[in-house]
């Protein structure tokens, strides 16, 4: 009988050593959290709950991953060695014929026109399929399911992505770190927030054009006022910021995040404190409400009163926003001012001698983001009707940070996807019920949210450190658009 080769001995007990490093490291931080449960007793006092089959779960699997990635070490190395040369032979073929279409000066025209005609045809059924979500979740649901799918998913995920985008700007484009987006995002809530339930200001509109004209029209008044008023506070932002960059500059607007929520908890004859700000009145349709009243959505185009005649609105106002952001932002980035952002992202010291105004570059970032955040926290107000400083805190600023992280930054398309899954999959982890049948009654699956969450974010920067979308597109090019690969850029997708 043959001997086993010694690399794949040496092997297999490296991977050994390994996993029992894994298990037991995993053991020792699952002893105190997940070994044991918490429960209020008949006394109103806490007692523990062992859980040691859940703990050696959870340690069985991190001791099996380890191992058989120690085990296909060398073969996936050899494996991906030989997708790089495919990839660089297909890559040589590529460069070939880009030179031949050159020469020929017909070739790559039609590549290139096929191309874009390819990513309209993509960009046309996305936009068909958003439009028709609400639909579709009608249909596959029911309309009681439909009310959770459309809420839930569709609106949660289309505030994130929308606020997504907005970060990016001041992230991912400008390279400027920004801990303390969230306070931008209560500027907007707060805004629309107070002036919609400010009674002078209705009694005032009362007197002077009606009774229900402020109710129906506040949004739409304030929307615009909620951006204004953000952008403002992203100036006074980023006027004391000017010489800060990466780690300071981090601290510096997670600072600025927490002094906007500790004011919002103190300031209690202004914002309400932690009572927050309720009864704030619903968007309406160009002035028709969505209730049951003869003047009512419903009434007015002989439908049954439902729910889901509010929630198809607010659905299709958010994706508005969004793609209102996505628009902005695309065209800015072709702009002087876009370009301005990026030069400052890849360097800065080179950007100003190049002649660029660097104060006016940041104050525009800022800005503009803020801008974005603004409408998304007037739209959130909206759609709650109560707003509080508990839903600002550092954690929101943290999860729209991640999205733009993990989607790429400055890839638009990147931070769509990182934010439906990262929204998405929390919202999913809700429907997990079936597995309280393997790990008991009391287990509940969105404890574990940010356990996953964080395991999903160690293992994406691992697996592509530049995000999601790590190429680029180039702002302006001569002949031919070409993706760049995002280990060219200092600040990954630009």
């Amino acid at each position: 009988m043959a001997e086993p080769a010694p690399q794949t001995t040496d092997r297999m007990t490296g991977a050994a050593k390994a996993a029992a490093r894994a298990a037991v490291v995993t053991a020792l931080l699952c002893f105190p959290v997940v070994a044991y449960l918490t429960v209020p007793d008949a006394g109103n006092k806490l007692a523990l709950v062992p859980r040691f089959g859940l703990a050696a779960v959870c340690v069985a699997v991190v001791a099996a991953f380890v191992f058989l990635r120690g085990l296909a070490g060398a073969q996936t190395a050899r494996v991906m060695d030989r997708i790089a040369s495919a990839f660089g032979g297909i890559g040589g073929m590529m460069v070939e014929s880009a030179r031949e279409a050159a020469e020929t000066g017909e070739k790559g025209t039609v590549a290139s026109a096929a191309g874009a005609d390819r990513q309209h045809l993509w960009r046309l059924v996305g936009l068909v399929l958003l439009g028709a979500y609400p639909f579709l979740a009608l249909a596959l649901a029911g309309s009681g399911g439909a009310i959770k799918w459309i809420d839930n998913f569709g609106i949660q995920i289309l505030i994130y992505v929308m606020l997504g985008w907005g970060l990016n700007i001041v992230v991912g484009l400008a390279g400027l770190l920004d801990l303390g987006y969230v306070a931008f995002y209560a500027v907007g809530a707060y805004t629309y927030g107070l002036l919609a339930t400010s009674a002078p200001l209705q009694a005032a509109m009362a007197e002077w054009i009606g009774p229900s004209f402020w109710p129906l029209w506040a949004f739409w008044i304030c929307l615009p006022l909620a951006g204004i008023l953000a952008a403002f506070w992203g100036i006074l932002l980023g006027f004391p910021v000017l010489r800060l960059r990466g780690d300071y500059l981090a601290i510096v607007t997670l600072a600025f995040g927490e002094i906007i929520r500790l004011v919002l908890i103190n300031w209690v004859d202004f914002t309400g404190g932690y009572a927050g700000i309720s009864s704030i009145p619903r968007p309406s349709l160009l002035g028709i409400p969505f209730n049951a009243t003869p003047d009512g959505f419903a009434a007015r185009f002989g439908l049954s009163p439902s729910p889901l005649h509010r929630l198809i609105f607010l659905y299709y106002l958010i994706l508005g926003l969004a793609l209102l952001t996505n628009v902005v932002a695309s065209r800015l980035r072709r702009l002087p001012v876009g370009r301005a952002w990026e030069a400052l992202r890849e360097d800065e010291i080179a950007c100003r001698a190049l002649g660029i105004d660097t104060v006016k570059t940041k104050l525009t970032a800022f800005a503009v983001g803020a801008m974005f955040g603004g409408f998304g926290g007037a739209f959130f107000a909206a759609r709650q009707g109560f707003i509080s400083p508990e839903s600002f805190n550092f954690m929101e600023s943290a999860v729209v940070l991640a999205i733009v992280v993990l989607g790429g930054m400055g890839s638009q398309l990147g931070v769509a996807i990182a934010a439906i899954a990262m929204i998405g999959g929390t919202e999913i982890l809700r429907e997990l019920d079936w597995l309280k049948r393997l790990f008991g009654p009391e287990f509940d699956p969105t404890q574990y949210r940010m356990l996953l969450f964080g395991l999903a974010m160690v293992i994406l920067m691992i697996w592509r450190p530049r995000g999601l979308i790590g190429t680029r597109e180039p702002s302006v090019f001569l002949h031919e658009r070409k993706a760049v690969s995002g280990a060219h850029v200092k600040e990954g997708h630009g």
